[in-house]
């Protein structure tokens, strides 16, 4: 290489620090806000049609004469679904850019919604669910790299982590919608209708105002050496918070070949997919058979107090995690709170299966079953969504996310999917005995992560140092 070329080069690099030097030190404002706000809606929905079958499933079991492996195969159908939508999304974003995609997902979603509440049978039902998955699943990665890369260095962890906990409120969401349908007296028929629906709502105002976010200034001046676009977009969405007029050319993305042949990255997805497949899991296989859980600790209670206890569940102990984990998460630090959030979630499965009798004594059982939910959100369920976003280089950056988030949502199709099924044999008990031992291994594969709190994007990925010392040989796909 010419010494001129390698000093462009050098140059380059220098303007792209300028634009992400920016970025990384701009305090916390409304445009910030603004992007959590746009980039929830999505995850708002994400959890109200993914946690909604739970209810659903209640009534649709006596309706259509469910057995437990088809009551298996309802809850799960979208989460096989999110895990092809995450992998093709989250690859498709890298090459073609975040906002190709940005809206598209949230389309999918409403749709697969719509289709839901008219479902004829058993058949179309699960048809419409998995279209509906596969929106869920492009929605993880798109949204949680696009607010990471508009996210400051100090803060990102908390703006991250509030996209993320838009979730809670999908959560509450579900049961409260359940509960006034039931106590209100609706048809049970039209019921479970309206509530597989009524997921398309926010998923349509989610359309609209994604459409109006710009492209994330990091992909568009690293990967596409628009810096002045960048720039420009970045100025006018932050109200001017945001200047740089620096212009470069494109740091050369890396191939997937390569990324795959990279044996950090292979380590550090090893991490995030192994921790988050093995979370969700867990979480997904408790959370959307909790109406069926409550129904096995206390098999005389109504579907509408097995839906208030769900509520109860959510609102007191899954909240205060979700609050929590992005108010401490940039102090305590992205990896070691989920460390904390695997040890003692893990603690509260293993009490549930090995104290004798509690899974027929409904208070203390939902005390355990409380804790479990606090440090799941207040931990990993937050964390493995955090870390992905932050550990991959800006070219692989959806890309490792989607991989991440498409493994998690295979653990949580397996989690869903047996639950029930174990249930059956091995009893409420046995089936946690398992699910701590998930917890116990998601905590062994988390010390593989490094620890991103605190540091800039480009530095963690080694973005710069990969292109200074390629010297320009990696090759656009």
């Amino acid at each position: 290489m010419s010494d001129h070329l390698m000093a462009t080069n050098e140059t380059h690099m220098a303007n792209q620090t300028q634009l992400h030097e920016a970025l990384d030190e701009a305090p916390m404002g409304l445009f910030h806000l603004r992007a959590v706000l746009t980039a929830g809606a999505g995850f708002f929905t994400d959890a109200y049609d993914l946690f909604i079958i739970g209810a659903a499933l209640v009534l649709l079991k006596g309706q259509w004469h469910l057995n437990k492996e088809m009551i298996g195969l309802l809850g799960s159908t979208s989460l096989i679904a999110a895990f092809v939508g995450a992998f093709i999304f989250g690859r498709i974003a890298d090459v073609f850019g975040r906002k190709k995609v940005y809206g598209l997902e949230a389309s999918i979603m409403a749709i697969g919604a719509i289709l839901s509440a008219f479902a004829p049978s058993v058949i179309w039902l699960l048809v419409f669910r998995f279209v509906m998955g596969l929106g869920i699943g492009g929605d993880y990665p798109v949204s949680a790299v696009l607010m990471s890369e508009y996210a400051n260095r100090k803060d990102r962890g908390k703006l991250v982590s509030l996209v993320f906990s838009m979730q809670a409120l999908g959560l509450i969401a579900g049961p409260i919608v359940a509960m006034t349908l039931l106590a209100s007296g609706v048809n049970e028929n039209i019921a479970w209708r309206i509530m597989l629906g009524l997921g398309a709502i926010p998923a349509l105002a989610a359309i609209y105002f994604r459409r109006t976010m710009p492209e994330s200034p990091r992909y568009e001046a690293q990967v596409r050496g628009e810096t002045k676009v960048a720039s420009a977009n970045i100025f006018r969405f932050s109200n001017g918070a945001i200047q740089s007029e620096q212009d470069t050319a494109p740091v050369k993305r890396m191939t997937f070949a390569q990324f795959i042949a990279n044996p950090r990255l292979m380590l550090t997805l090893l991490g995030t997919a192994g921790t988050w497949f093995l979370f969700d899991y867990a979480y997904y296989g408790n959370s959307i058979s909790t109406p069926l859980i409550m129904k096995l600790i206390a098999p005389h209670a109504s579907a509408l107090t097995a839906e208030s206890w769900s509520l109860i569940i959510f609102a007191v102990a899954a909240v205060p995690g979700y609050i929590l984990a992005f108010s401490t998460i940039d102090k305590i630090g992205h990896k070691k709170l989920q460390l904390i959030g695997f040890s003692v979630m893990g603690l509260a499965f293993l009490l549930m299966g090995i104290i004798p009798g509690i899974t027929t004594m409904v208070v203390p059982f939902l005390v355990l079953y409380a804790i479990s939910y606090f440090f799941a959100e207040f931990g990993p369920n937050t964390t493995t969504f955090v870390l992905s976003s932050e550990l991959f280089p800006v070219s692989m950056r959806t890309t490792g996310h989607g991989f991440s988030a498409g493994f998690a949502k295979l653990g949580a199709f397996i989690g869903v999917f047996v639950f029930p099924i174990l249930t059956g044999t091995l009893g409420l008990a046995g089936t946690l005995d398992i699910t701590f031992v998930f917890a116990l291994v998601g905590m062994l594969l988390t010390f593989l992560l490094p620890e991103p709190n605190g540091q800039s994007l480009e530095k963690l990925s080694d973005d710069s140092s990969t292109a200074k010392e390629s010297g320009g040989r990696l090759r656009a796909m």
